[in-house]
């Protein structure tokens, strides 16, 4: 049983998802407290676990079953395998669902229906179940029976369309961002989607169906871009890290390194132009306004550059900070772990491992009432917790041993 005790510690959810954008939301609603059991096909598990090199490494540096990437969307789950094909399993996940409140799943369109799993069947058994689908197309429309993956929405969702350097630039075409973003956003859309449905379940008594979409997530995340197209029917294009409609904000290169620069208003552009000794600017029609210093951005940042490259890196950012704008370094995986904010807010966190290592985690960036979520454990091992869940379900040792041999479980 979960002796969790954050803000959804009654909650109960049965995670029959894989891979990460419907992980991604289990781990969320663990995170806040939440009872959830993964569900996982015998022997092999969700793909992530093998989706690696690095693996975790046990106590004697030898590589566990366990990926970087599974160990990064699971922790503080419940494993049990499960044959979906089997009745015998069939039946072990109705009595789950019978007592579930939220389920999550990301099969393809129709793939649980053969089952007797899918959302109809179960909503028989639990009326109040809040159901959630979580595909690469949706449950209606052309795509919905083919699958889908991050990288591949990430370039039919426009999003690679404005992310990377211009044409004709070194380096220039299309880039997928350096995270699975389209996933993870997706998991937040399908947590929120089922805690709204929770929250009206509570008032209404009765349960809900959820449809969330990868592509749907990408197309409503093209946010300004998006707009910047429907108000002006220019299609926006990739522009490097320069903003489309705030500037200056970019990279600009020190001495000795690279900064990052985030001007957000004219206040903000003053003080800049107060640290580089050029108050004029401040006044020059052609970058007194944002909307001028968008259309002339190419006249500023020549100014910008030649004057950033007077400066030793960590004094500039320490004039900018003194001045109220905002910069800063561009830090790799490890500088952000050394970093002394990071650091402050507690964001790396280590859980014991059945390995019998300390798995590291990155913390939930959610806090209540100033105080961070508590830890949670760590990402279970395969079919960890299958026995004490199927006891709790009612299953003798007997029961359990003939599921076994059966390869139920």
């Amino acid at each position: 049983m979960s002796t969790a005790t954050g803000p959804l510690s009654h909650v109960k959810v049965l995670d029959l998802s894989r891979i990460l954008a419907a992980p991604w939301a289990g781990q969320i609603l663990a995170d806040l407290g939440a009872e959830v059991i993964k569900v996982e096909r015998p022997g092999t598990g969700d793909d992530t676990r093998t989706w690696g090199p690095p693996f975790l490494k046990d106590a004697e540096g030898h590589d566990t079953r366990e990926a970087g990437y599974y160990l990064a969307v699971n922790r503080g789950k419940r494993s049990i395998t499960v044959s979906l094909e089997k009745p015998e399993g069939q039946k072990i996940v109705k009595e789950l669902a019978s007592r579930a409140d939220i389920v999550l799943e990301n099969y393809k369109a129709g793939t649980l229906t053969r089952y007797g799993l899918d959302e109809a069947s179960l909503r028989e058994i639990n009326p109040r179940l809040i159901y959630c689908s979580v595909t690469g197309f949706g449950q209606t429309g052309p795509r919905r029976d083919q699958p889908a993956y991050d990288f591949l929405i990430q370039a039919m969702g426009g999003l690679m369309s404005v992310t990377g350097e211009k044409d004709g630039k070194p380096g220039g075409g299309p880039q997928k961002v350096g995270v699975p973003i389209v996933d993870i956003m997706t998991g937040m859309y399908a947590a929120v989607s089922v805690l709204a449905a929770l929250a009206r379940r509570d008032r209404t008594g009765v349960g809900d169906t959820i449809d969330i979409a990868m592509l749907d997530v990408q197309v409503a995340t093209l946010a300004n871009q998006a707009m910047n197209y429907l108000v002006s029917g220019k299609v926006p294009r990739r522009n490097g890290n320069a903003h489309p409609n705030i500037q200056p904000q970019d990279v600009y290169a020190c001495a000795d390194g690279d900064v990052i620069l985030v001007v957000g208003n004219d206040g903000q552009f003053a003080r800049l132009c107060q640290v580089f000794d050029q108050p004029e600017w401040a006044a020059d029609p052609r970058f007194a306004t944002n909307a001028q210093r968008v259309r002339n951005i190419g006249e500023l940042s020549a100014l910008l550059r030649d004057h950033f490259a007077e400066w030793e890196r960590e004094k500039l950012i320490a004039a900018l900070d003194g001045a109220g704008v905002p910069c800063g370094p561009i830090n790799t995986v490890a500088d952000v772990f050394k970093d002394p904010q990071v650091k402050a807010r507690g964001l790396l966190r280590h859980a014991p491992h059945p390995s019998g290592v300390d798995v590291p985690q990155v913390a939930s960036p959610m806090r209540f009432s100033g105080e961070a979520l508590p830890a949670g454990s760590a990402p279970p091992v395969l079919g960890q917790h299958s026995e004490a869940i199927l006891c709790e379900l009612g299953y003798g040792g007997a029961d359990i041993d003939a599921l076994r041999k059966a390869e139920v479980i």
